[in-house]
């Protein structure tokens, strides 16, 4: 069977498209239920062929972020009741940059949910093995300097991730590792704040102690406390970011 091919140049405008709209609707500067301009100006403004944005809009209708109606153009979708696992998938994959207030919010509350339930199996369920590899994961974490941002962060999501496996449910470390691009996007921010890094190590510490203990109703409570401190901190620096926008665009 013949199988056709897109040249890459193609293939490399449609993603860098629907990669921008993406963020624009998630970032929430494009509004639900806001109208697109038409298929011709978009190309022109963007120096692209009528065909990559008709094809890069027929990919955001399939993952629930427009709609798009005969005569009407396409129309920002309200992601919140009409979003599925494909909508899902690119929010969880989502890492360039703000992504909309009410999608924080969810974000985090359904970390607070997910996690605390991992904590609660992994204590009842972790393996000697897999208590000696977070032990030895918060090493490394003690070791890293809290201005190298980035590794902290990767270090701090291979914990989690580790917890998550540690529950005995590999669908729970499955969606841990989906998770893995929004939930660093967030808590690079996090980890950017003087202080946080160290506070976040000695809770890994005292979390991995109930989990050795199998304290499961001990861990859920440490595993709720850092993800509520790290929530309120993130929420933080949006509302101040938010001001500081609202201020600039009044001067």
């Amino acid at each position: 069977m013949e199988i056709q091919l897109e040249p890459p140049g193609a293939v490399s405008l449609k993603r860098e498209f629907i990669g921008r709209f993406e963020g624009l609707i998630l970032s929430g500067k494009l509004a639900i239920g806001q109208r697109l301009l038409p298929e011709r100006e978009i190309a022109s403004q963007l120096g692209v062929s009528r065909p990559v944005v008709h094809e890069g809009l027929l990919e955001l209708a399939a993952r629930g972020l427009v709609t798009i109606r005969s005569r009407h153009g396409a129309i920002v979708s309200d992601y919140r009741t009409q979003g599925s696992v494909t909508m899902l998938a690119s929010l969880l994959a989502y890492q360039q940059g703000e992504l909309d207030p009410s999608l924080v919010a969810g974000l985090i509350d359904m970390r607070l949910l997910f996690e605390t339930e991992t904590t609660r199996c992994a204590a009842i369920n972790r393996t000697d093995k897999q208590l000696v590899q977070l032990n030895l994961l918060i090493e490394r974490e003690k070791a890293v300097p809290e201005a190298d941002v980035a590794e902290v962060t990767s270090l701090d999501f291979q914990f989690h991730h580790l917890v998550a496996l540690a529950s005995g449910n590999p669908v729970y470390a499955m969606l841990m590792k989906s998770f893995e691009p929004a939930y660093t996007n967030l808590s690079s921010r996090f980890f950017a704040v003087p202080g946080m890094a160290t506070g976040v190590v000695e809770g890994h510490e005292t979390l991995v102690g109930l989990i050795e203990q199998r304290d499961a109703q001990g861990a859920v409570i440490v595993m709720r406390s850092l993800l509520e401190q790290g929530a309120d901190v993130l929420l933080g620096l949006q509302h101040a970011a938010n001001a500081g926008r609202r201020t600039n665009g009044k001067g």
